[in-house]
């Protein structure tokens, strides 16, 4: 190994994982059956990382992501726009533009982990945008939440 790869490896060494949520942190509810659990907010409005908690027989509705999107059951099942069920375990992977759609199927709540870049944009019955999520609101829904609920805000920016 060369003093470069050794230098470039104890560079990295000197940057330490912190926990970035007990496993108390709140669920956020963002509808009827929905709620998202924050895990990371990437400055310069580039993107989140959430857990995303759907009870069964609620729908996504229809949606952008003008970023790829990075998806991982962890609980549950998803039933995707295409037809295609995502069980625990399974993973999706989203490319930039991409519009969609999926409804938490079965008898137990779907848990998402989710790598979101950039937005989200949500479609009307016109197929005009009435919501954009981002890191941003996101990271605003959290901190309301936290203070409407006598929480201290954790450190969810990069």
């Amino acid at each position: 190994m060369t003093n470069t790869a050794l230098h470039s490896a104890s560079s990295i060494a000197a940057f330490p994982a912190r926990l970035a949520l007990p496993e108390t942190g709140p669920w956020i509810p963002g509808g009827p059956g929905k709620f998202s659990k924050p895990l990371r907010f990437m400055s310069g409005n580039r993107g989140f990382v959430e857990l995303l908690r759907l009870e069964p027989g609620i729908k996504m509705p229809v949606h952008r992501h003008t970023g790829e999107v990075h998806a991982f059951n962890l609980e549950g099942s998803r039933q995707l726009c295409t037809g295609e069920v995502i069980n625990a375990g399974q993973y999706v992977y989203e490319p930039a533009g991409n519009i969609d759609s999926w409804i938490a199927i079965g008898d137990r709540p779907v848990v998402v982990f989710v790598v979101v870049m950039g937005e989200v944009e949500f479609y009307d019955e016109h197929h005009g945008v009435r919501l954009r999520v981002s890191a941003l609101t996101q990271c605003a829904a959290y901190r309301e939440y936290c203070a409407s609920n006598g929480l201290t805000p954790q450190d969810f920016l990069e």
